[in-house]
């Protein structure tokens, strides 16, 4: 079967799957980004993409979506010191500069060394720029992740990337510490869940096992 058939079956599968579970329209767009894209290009090896390639060399240049922006607020909160900062970032993005997007938050982190929001940023705009979870871009998630141990934001986005590069495995130990940190009464939980199994679904087929029953993630 040709990649992008088989492309098309995995994005009607995954919007079928985010219609029956109720998931918000407005944030389809970072569960398809993670796992419609990364899921054809990696689970059956190489097509419709060369092996290889990261993900991220496939996204639309000056495209800043919604829903990530939705999403990244509600870890991080809005109208404060990261906020703003992270504003700017976007509007460098949409203007295909992530370069100056990485200016951008490292002036952040500069002026606000103990945000965890702003370095978040900075490990989001230098992935965007190397095109990858490049060394420089880790180290700025995990101080992060030191800053705010508690806070889901930073190892969601940090798997994120990961499942965009086609590293499911990588991934899913991310998005599996994001669930724990989550309270159960939050609303992006679920959502982080399903997104969960659906990656358990492709790791199982691209190890050549099948479908397998999506793990239970430790609850908070």
């Amino acid at each position: 079967m040709s990649g992008w058939i088989m492309l098309a079956i995995v994005a009607a599968f995954t919007g079928a799957l985010l219609f029956a579970i109720g998931f918000p329209k407005r944030l389809w767009t970072i569960a398809a980004t993670a796992l419609t894209l990364g899921a054809t290009g990696y689970a059956w090896q190489g097509s419709p993409g060369l092996p290889g390639h990261s993900v991220l060399t496939k996204e639309k240049t000056g495209e800043v979506d919604p829903g990530m922006i939705e999403l990244r607020e509600a870890f991080f909160g809005r109208y404060n010191f990261s906020y703003n900062y992270f504003a700017v970032s976007d509007s460098m993005m949409r203007r295909g500069r992530p370069d100056l997007a990485v200016i951008a938050m490292r002036g952040a982190v500069a002026k606000g060394p103990g945000d965890a929001g702003v370095w978040t940023g900075l490990g989001m705009a230098l992935a965007e720029h190397d095109r990858e979870v490049s060394p420089a871009s880790k180290l700025a998630f995990d101080r992060a992740m030191e800053l705010w141990p508690q806070n889901p934001g930073p190892p969601y986005f940090l798997g994120l990337y990961y499942a965009r590069m086609g590293q499911f495995a990588e991934a899913r130990k991310w998005w599996v510490k994001a669930i724990e940190l989550s309270p159960d009464d939050v609303s992006y939980r679920q959502p982080l869940v399903e997104w969960l199994a659906r990656l358990d679904e492709v790791i199982a087929r691209q190890a050549g096992q099948g479908p397998q029953q999506p793990p239970v993630p430790p609850q908070p």
